[in-house]
């Protein structure tokens, strides 16, 4: 879990990416929810991919 919030972008405030199976394996989604919940960021889920903005701002989607 830490290796995830660890890297440069997130620690700037950007997004970080991850594979689905990857966290799944790895972390377990359920925690990394939880995880993001407490550090007031928000997570999205595409396909196989988990994207997560490591930030407090609102997220909107455009389309």
């Amino acid at each position: 879990m830490q290796q995830i919030f660890d890297v440069k972008s997130a620690r700037q405030g950007g997004v970080v990416r991850r594979k689905l199976r990857d966290v799944e394996r790895n972390v377990g989604l359920a925690k990394l929810q939880n995880e993001v919940q407490r550090r007031g960021y928000h997570a999205v889920l595409n396909g196989k991919q988990v994207v997560i903005f490591c930030n407090n701002e609102p997220v909107r989607f455009l389309c």
